[in-house]
């Protein structure tokens, strides 16, 4: 028996992306980043107090604090991103399964492969999207603050100039004091202890200005005295002047960079152990996020009668395991306890099994000896 279809009936073909796939991804993306937005702002504000410690004491000019907060909010929200991403689909699934929207999806002919295609179609891009920030852009902030804290130290000393305040430069060469400044960054009533030559000189100015030029920065005094002569001798002599300038010379020290801001190129080149451990922790971040992802779906579906937050507790478990198993793997790389290879990635290999574990819990093997026949969707 033949069916008789219309002349002009055509014959529809799946669509790329179905509806099911949107509402997926698109509740998973802006759960995930809420739950970014969340996490970042906490951690970067315990780490903002120690910089707020270092700006207080000196060690950081007040024009960086943003730009370092910047940069450093970049690099914790690239480490925290596959905490993000686990939390998302556990949330998103789990209100689905308490909303039974998960059975309403099954009823439709949606199995275990439609779930797992929607999550996948957002995290794929989003681990593409974490490869180049923890192999790029996280290394590079980090560069970036420690030039900026390397300058700030550096010109810590200037910035010590304060009204009602004696500062002292050139490791004690250099004693300055100034009564007040105003709004125009004009200083008034100066006094200068400058040593030099193993003479002492004694300046005192109306007002003043810093000021600088192309060998360094310079105090330049206006309408002041100055004496000069040698502690104990009465040998001295006393000068006017309408502009007088000492330069402050600046510390001069070397700029290390740390691990975290060594480019990837360059990890990638050494076979030292302690680089090829940091590389592979920057690998890790995709690999965690997809492994995470993989896991995040049985996970969702192990108590639904516990609403959306009710596995919360077991991902939090399993994602400290995970922390912690991540940093004894880099010390056993660092240590050559290990080859590199297996101290690198066994975790993951771990954690793929105990997904296929709890995928076999939630369905049983004649599930999966079905779903290999092609019996089950």
């Amino acid at each position: 028996m033949q069916a008789d279809w219309p002349n002009n009936y055509k014959m529809g073909r799946r669509r790329l992306v179905s509806i099911l796939d949107k509402m997926i991804a698109l509740d998973l993306f802006k759960t995930m980043l809420s739950m970014l937005s969340v996490i970042v702002v906490i951690i970067v504000s315990q780490k903002f107090v120690r910089i707020l410690d270092k700006a207080v004491d000196g060690q950081i000019s007040d024009e960086t604090l943003l730009t370092i907060l910047e940069f450093k909010t970049l690099v914790v929200a690239t480490g925290l991103l596959p905490a993000a991403a686990f939390m998302a689909v556990l949330m998103v699934l789990g209100r689905m399964y308490r909303d039974h929207e998960m059975s309403a999806i099954a009823s439709a002919g949606g199995g275990l492969l439609a779930i797992y295609r929607a999550v996948f179609l957002l995290m794929i891009p989003v681990s593409v999207v974490s490869i180049a920030l923890s192999l790029v852009a996280a290394p590079w902030a980090e560069a970036r603050i420690a030039q900026i804290t390397h300058h700030d130290e550096e010109s810590a000393d200037l910035r010590g100039i304060a009204a009602k305040k004696f500062s002292e430069y050139s490791q004690g060469d250099l004693v300055f004091y100034v009564e007040n400044i105003d709004e125009n960054k004009k200083l008034h009533k100066i006094f200068v202890q400058h040593r030099q030559n193993g003479k002492l000189a004694i300046i005192t100015a109306d007002e003043g200005r810093l000021q600088d030029l192309a060998d360094g920065r310079y105090i330049v005094m206006e309408k002041g005295e100055r004496v000069q002569g040698f502690p104990g001798e009465l040998n001295y002599v006393i000068e006017s002047f309408n502009e007088y300038a000492v330069r402050i010379d600046e510390r001069t020290t070397a700029l290390n960079l740390n691990l975290q801001a060594m480019a990837t190129v360059a990890l990638w080149q050494s076979i030292m152990p302690r680089d090829v451990a940091e590389l592979q922790r920057r690998i890790s971040v995709p690999l965690s996020l997809l492994c995470f992802v993989f896991l995040a779906v049985p996970l969702a579906q192990i108590a639904p009668r516990g609403g959306a937050y009710g596995n919360l507790l077991v991902a939090f478990l399993i994602y400290f395991i995970y922390g912690n198993l991540a940093k004894v793997s880099q010390s056993w790389v660092i240590k050559n306890l290990v080859p590199a290879w297996f101290g690198g990635y066994w975790l993951y290999g771990a954690m793929l099994v105990l997904g296929i574990v709890l995928l076999i819990r939630l369905y049983g093997w004649q599930w999966f000896l079905l779903k290999a026949k092609g019996k089950v969707i």
